[in-house]
């Protein structure tokens, strides 16, 4: 109903989603703009101040299921007078959006987390469908937003302020937190309800509102977490989202009422949106790319390390930001090798609803190619690989994304399948003497989202998480992001930004404080008994 030219009540709006989930937009085939008018059935909306509205634009994207290349949507390229008009509407409800309760805000917060609760499988079909990761995974992503939802929730004690009495004679200082007004959020194709939640909940929570671009790939569970919100209590106009490529980001970056940008991409658009906002006087928080170790030392649990390992390695085929894609492997530890080959050779590659399927296909034909290009390169500069996914057949679905699991030996780090993030089921291995060349490596490497070491000795778990330079440590955790109470905190170039996404951090990036400092003279205190009498003029 979201893509379509017939309008329900908003009672019945999400039975209705759940009817034509199959019809929600799916993965881009191609990033190839086509200038026709789409039908209406096949066309993702924007929505605008709490309606659903067909853009007027002759510029779409066409958005295939991954699986199947079946053609599931065409996105929109948002023009400029709706995202002006998006924009627009956040501004002015922003304006009463500030001066609301905080309580009040609470409440639909916690309205919002049931919602997502009770629709997390169908958010999770949308996502299945349009990005390919499989079921279970999808709904991992959407529970992992609804985490942080929940974190927003204790908005009255997080937004708190500090005083300071008598700092000089009769005099006090306080200070509290405010919103900013508008914000804009820019969200990646790889966790598409994941994301959007760590955005939204916590910019509404502290008072703003937000204009939201979702990938241009998979905009599917964004419209349908933002009709939950909506059904949840929050205002019309307080989550505004629209859709395009470059021209949309750019919007967002020089909108002059839109005053921060948070985003979560490639290096490429993340250095750009946080250059451009910058320039225009705007906070930026740009979560980028990634290259993250894992570190086995041969005194590990041996069976726990393999499972973990593989599981961070190659699942969600690869496509995440804290997937463990470069395995270290300290000493004796390199002779676990045939058993991570042998583990990663029994994962099933299927389309993501069948039943034990472990990795789906990956987001694009172009993300495929990228990455049989870079284990090619590998082969090409001295590696050896020692299991080849490429070219995997998956029985009914001749025409998928697909790539096996593959594992790369004596990499060495002046290899391209080494410096690039290849963003795929692909794990390069490397082997060291010590733990010390091991940590030598990371902290050479130009990213610091997050490493993993697996041993079961203290002193060497202590050491590495001391002089390791990446800013989130797992130790024997595979995939160490933090849970909402703290905040992500990638480090190096996987970062630009002072503030860092959810937890304490999260509310200062969409708040700025304002201080007070009052002097109420004790002398000009007046104080008399109480009068009973009939009063009389004096």
């Amino acid at each position: 109903v979201i893509y379509n030219k017939k309008t329900t009540t908003r009672n019945n709006m999400m039975q209705a989603a759940r009817k034509f989930t199959k019809a929600l937009p799916a993965l881009t085939q191609s990033s190839k703009l086509h200038t026709s008018r789409a039908t209406s059935s096949y066309v993702t909306h924007n929505f605008i101040g709490g309606k659903f509205t067909e853009s007027s634009t002759s510029q779409f994207i066409d958005l295939h299921n991954p699986a199947t290349q079946e053609l599931l949507t065409r996105v929109p390229c948002s023009t400029q007078e709706e995202m002006q008009a998006a924009s627009d509407n956040c501004a002015e409800v922003a304006k009463t959006l500030r001066h609301s309760s905080c309580m009040t805000r609470q409440q639909i917060l916690v309205k919002f987390a049931n919602l997502l609760r009770e629709n997390q499988t169908e958010i999770a079909k949308s996502i299945t469908k349009e990005q390919g990761k499989t079921l279970a995974d999808a709904e991992g992503d959407v529970l992992r937003g609804i985490q942080v939802v929940e974190f927003a929730i204790g908005c009255p004690y997080l937004t708190m302020g500090n005083t300071s009495s008598s700092v000089a004679k009769d005099m006090e200082i306080h200070s509290y937190r405010v919103p900013l007004g508008v914000v804009g959020g820019i969200c990646p194709f790889n966790f598409p309800a994941m994301i959007p939640l760590w955005m939204f909940p916590v910019a509404f929570a502290t008072g703003n509102a937000m204009v939201m671009k979702p990938s241009e790939r998979d905009p599917g569970a964004a419209m349908l977490i933002a009709k939950l919100a909506q059904d949840a209590g929050v205002p019309d106009g307080a989550l505004n989202i629209i859709h395009g490529g470059v021209d949309a980001v750019n919007f967002i970056c020089d909108d002059p009422a839109i005053r921060a940008i948070s985003f979560v991409g490639s290096n490429q658009a993340g250095e750009h949106i946080y250059n451009r906002g910058s320039l225009n006087g705007k906070r930026v928080q740009s979560n980028m790319g990634a290259k993250n170790h894992g570190v086995i030392l041969p005194d590990a649990n041996k069976n726990a390390t393999l499972n973990q390992l593989v599981g961070a390695s190659f699942g969600a085929a690869g496509q995440r930001c804290m997937a463990l894609p470069h395995t270290i492997f300290v000493g004796e530890a390199q002779e676990w090798i045939p058993d991570i080959i042998e583990l990663a050779n029994s994962l099933k590659v299927n389309e993501g609803f069948q039943e034990g399927t472990d990795i789906g296909p990956m987001i694009s034909p172009a993300a495929l190619q990228r990455a049989c290009d870079l284990i090619e390169s590998g082969v090409q500069q001295g590696a050896e690989v020692l299991l080849d996914g490429r070219g995997v057949q998956v029985e009914g679905y001749p025409d998928g994304n697909w790539l096996g699991p593959t594992v790369i030996s004596n990499v060495t780090t002046n290899m391209d399948c080494y410096k690039e993030e290849i963003f795929a089921p692909v794990m390069t291995c490397q082997s060291v003497d010590t733990l010390d060349e091991a940590i030598a490596t990371i902290n050479a490497n130009e990213y610091g989202n997050g490493t993993a070491l697996f041993t079961t000795s203290g002193a060497a778990a202590r050491k590495f998480t001391f002089e390791v330079e990446a800013g989130q440590i797992g130790i024997n955790v595979p995939i160490p992001v933090p849970l909402p109470m703290f905040s992500f905190t990638g480090n190096k170039a996987s970062i630009l930004g002072d503030m860092n996404f959810y937890g304490r951090a999260g509310i200062e990036f969409y708040t700025e404080l304002k201080t007070v400092t009052s002097l109420w003279r004790s002398d000009d205190a007046v104080s008399r008994k109480a009068a009973t009498t009939m009063p009389t003029m004096k």
